[in-house]
């Protein structure tokens, strides 16, 4: 299914999206597609698979610690690509990934494995959209979705060049710093909110948590919630993590049901 079409479905239904992120590969590549089973069984409707790197800037310290265990486990590309084509999880995957290893594989044998393995887009937090045009024309051949990234203090050229560029949902960075479970939900995010004019889906992610925290993302005009370092902790934690996984998905999608005015 593609990302277009998962927000297609759930507009028509009145729902918002709840977009879940791991870390494939963590801990290991037979428990990732329980992980997710759980995400989609909770109700996730789109899932971030993170394909991981020994560097990711973007990423604060549960994600980084959820990278390195993958790649202590083996996770690398070509097992990535396989583990993606052994599942049939029925909502759109994508990659977040880092643009060393997109560049190092090739893209067009990126976007290629992409294609082949069932990913509906990419995320890239360290590729700009004004050096993306290569992987731009690669994605777009292959019908893949390149998921642009928006924060706080992205000036209006910048904005109207990155939200025409982007496709399948713009991801708008809450707050400033890097990923990671917060206690409240920041101004700046409800600021950036009005600024995005795009038809294009706008998802929210970094620092969302808890069902209040997506509840307030979403009445302040996103179409999405994401949800990343709160999953992984659970993951981390190595205790009931497929049933503590589904609870937490039902309990942030229920937030992504309500009725609003």
């Amino acid at each position: 299914m593609m990302i277009q079409e998962k927000f297609e479905l759930l507009e028509k239904n009145k729902e918002k999206a709840l977009i879940a992120y791991v870390c494939a590969g963590d801990p290991d590549a037979g428990t990732t597609k329980d992980i997710v089973c759980a995400l989609v069984r909770g109700g996730a409707d789109i899932v971030e698979l993170g394909l991981p790197f020994s560097d990711p800037v973007a990423d604060g310290p549960t994600i980084q610690a959820a990278s390195h265990r993958a790649l202590d486990a083996g996770m690398n590309p070509d097992r990535y690509f396989e583990l993606i084509a052994s599942m049939d999880a029925g909502v759109p995957l994508v990659c977040m990934t880092y643009y060393n290893l997109i560049y190092k594989r090739g893209l067009e044998k990126f976007a290629t494995d992409c294609a082949k393995s069932g990913i509906s887009g990419i995320i890239v937090p360290d590729l700009p959209a004004e050096e993306a045009d290569d992987l731009h024309t690669a994605c777009r051949k292959h019908g893949i979705d390149l998921i642009f990234l928006v924060t706080p203090v992205t000036n209006e050229e910048r904005m109207k060049k990155i939200l025409g560029r982007t496709s399948g949902f713009v991801y708008i960075v809450s707050r400033l710093g890097v990923t990671g479970a917060r206690a409240d939900v920041a101004q700046s995010t409800k600021e950036i909110l009005s600024r995005v004019q795009t038809d294009v889906p706008k998802a929210v992610g970094f620092g969302i948590s808890d069902r209040q925290q997506a509840a307030e993302v979403l009445a302040a005009g996103a179409d999405a919630v994401i949800v990343g370092s709160a999953f992984v902790n659970i993951v981390a934690s190595g205790e009931n993590v497929n049933e503590k996984i589904e609870v937490l998905a039902r309990e942030l999608k229920s937030a992504c049901k309500e009725k609003r005015g």
